[in-house]
């Protein structure tokens, strides 16, 4: 790859990198609309919601920002990109200090559907929320990458080529920090009182930290591989590989147009979307019927109406076929990286698609040059889920679900292509500066 074309994927790679938990992914959101002209409000208080105006909101590892149309949403409908900022990984117990045989170890319980093998012999580092007492939370990243879970050696487990390596979560992914008999740190949670020392709560103790959502995750770097850098290596790219164009495109999409716009970037889909900054929860349908009624002479039908006129694109990221398995894919639907956008289709609406709002997702790629693909599972194989389905059926909102294709999903480290991001952006955009229009009726 010529050393213009490696340049254009460096921010993205940059993304990935800032974001090793959904709080840090949120405020790095945040930290782009903000210098983008957003402003933060506060969803406690109330705000203006005026045409044109540009703004976000965040409710802990969730994001949502809007720029106001010229039109009132019950006239011109919203038009809603959504993702999830969460991955499975591994995170800390409550008491998480263990000691064993020698070793000092951290309790973790699995969150998500994590591939557990892939989490062996990686150097793990540690990031996420702590809250203080009186109630001060500080996002923490802790130096360096501190825990590791080793792998057993082949020699006490000579079968293991060919039974395949099957991991015990609770007795065998027990990662390993220290060994007992340096002294000194007694406690995992003073890793995170050392990297408290970088924030405004520097010179906090073991005893003021009163609660913690801690994740290890993955120490290297996202990278580009491939002969020619066409492949991105990383983790989470399911799904800061959807978040990302998301809000490029919100950004590239420039002034207010008629038609309200709206991003909703939620926690906890990995662990079914049942939270209050998950996608079951009221943080996007509050929102969105703030944004209407913010409008003068807005009439009791205002958000109903608005939510006929409206369209939500769900982006999660979407299985590429496989060279070593590529049996598991339907023949006809084998989405592959760098091949473009992928549309995800499910007749039991496991996936939000439905022709509608399928042809319209065409119609925008259409406009940039580009060709999709589609996904369909094999009627043998179990198919997944996002947020589509869930915000189409809590709001009634026409949905689609769409997104990039990539290799080893829920991997501790998952492979994607590295152009297709900003083939993605470019679509968005599309949607979010000409909004298609589709009659309710259909």
């Amino acid at each position: 790859m010529p050393a213009a074309d490696r340049a254009e994927p460096a921010d993205f790679l940059a993304f990935l990198d800032a974001c090793p938990t959904p709080y840090h992914a949120a405020r790095e959101v945040a930290g782009r609309l903000a210098r983008a002209g957003f402003s933060e409000v506060e969803e406690g208080s109330s705000f203006t919601a005026e045409p044109g105006k540009r703004a976000f909101l965040l409710r802990g590892g969730s994001l949502l920002a809007f720029v106001a149309g010229t039109e009132p949403p019950w006239e011109s409908g919203f038009v809603a990109l959504g993702a999830h900022t969460d991955s499975p990984n591994l995170r800390l117990k409550p008491n998480p200090d263990l000691t064993n045989v020698g070793y000092r170890q951290a309790g973790i319980e699995v969150y998500g559907g994590v591939l557990l093998t892939t989490w062996l012999d990686r150097d793990l580092a540690l990031a996420g929320r702590v809250v203080l007492a009186g109630g001060k939370s500080e996002l923490v990243r802790v130096a360096g990458a501190p825990c590791r879970i080793p792998n057993l050696a082949i020699h006490l487990n000579r079968e293991v080529n060919k039974d395949g390596l099957a991991v015990n979560p609770q007795t065998q992914l027990t990662p390993l920090w220290a060994l007992e008999k340096n002294g000194g740190k007694e406690h995992v949670l003073e890793l995170v009182i050392e990297a408290l020392a970088n924030t405004a709560s520097a010179g906090a103790k073991l005893a003021d930290i009163v609660g913690f959502d801690l994740c290890l995750f993955d120490a290297q770097g996202a990278t580009l591989g491939g002969a020619n850098g066409e492949l991105v290596c990383s983790a989470r790219l399911d799904n800061l590989g959807s978040c990302y164009p998301i809000t490029q495109a919100l950004v590239a999409a420039g002034a207010a147009g008629r038609t309200t716009r709206v991003i909703a970037l939620h926690d906890h889909e990995e662990v079914g979307s049942q939270s209050a900054s998950g996608a079951r929860s009221r943080l996007l349908e509050g929102l969105l019927e703030r944004l209407t009624l913010a409008h003068a002479g807005a009439p009791p039908d205002a958000l109903p109406r608005a939510l006929a006129r409206s369209l939500f694109v769900s982006a999660d990221m979407a299985h590429a076929v496989h060279p070593n398995y590529a049996d598991k894919h339907d023949k006809l639907h084998r989405p592959i990286l760098g091949g473009g956008p992928v549309v995800k289709v499910n007749a039991n609406q496991s996936y939000a698609t439905d022709g509608v709002a399928q042809g319209a997702f065409v119609d925008a790629c259409r406009a940039e040059g580009v060709t999709p693909q589609l996904f369909v599972s094999r009627n043998d194989q179990p198919c997944g889920s996002t947020i589509g389905p869930i915000t189409a059926a809590r709001l009634g909102v026409r949905s689609l679900d769409i997104g990039n294709p990539m290799l080893a999903m829920h991997s501790c480290r998952e492979t994607a292509g590295s152009a297709d991001a900003a083939v993605m952006e470019r679509v968005l955009t599309r949607i979010l500066c000409e909004p298609p229009v589709a009659d309710p009726r259909a």
